[in-house]
């Protein structure tokens, strides 16, 4: 399980995403792919801690702009995050990727965003 830090939520919102959910959504933008985040309570409920001791962290990665909360749509990265959620797919997960996005769309991904 990943330790609860801006480091840990990344790693807990990649194994969420590709080995429980099975599920990447891509928003894309001119020049910026961008990743939708698990929510704040599904975050805390993988690294089994309180919800409110996940929300910190949010806000720190706000102020470091690695992710932006947009109304309606839920928590999203910003280039800087998509970036950071990339290379932990690319570096340790590379192999949940290809089985769940194939090799075109994970390279233009990774040619976008490393």
């Amino acid at each position: 399980m990943a330790a609860l830090s801006i480091e840990g939520i990344f790693e807990a919102a990649v194994r969420i995403l590709l080995e429980e959910e099975k599920l990447i959504n891509l928003v894309f933008s001119p020049g910026n792919v961008m990743i939708r985040f698990p929510t704040t309570r599904r975050l805390a409920e993988y690294l089994k801690v309180p919800h409110y001791y996940v929300l910190p962290y949010f806000a720190m990665m706000e102020e470091l702009q690695l992710v932006t909360r947009a109304e309606r749509v839920g928590i999203l990265t910003t280039p800087a995050g998509t970036k950071k959620l990339m290379e932990i797919i690319s570096g340790r997960f590379r192999n949940q990727a290809l089985l769940l996005m194939g090799e075109n769309v994970l390279s233009d991904i990774e040619s976008r965003t490393l």
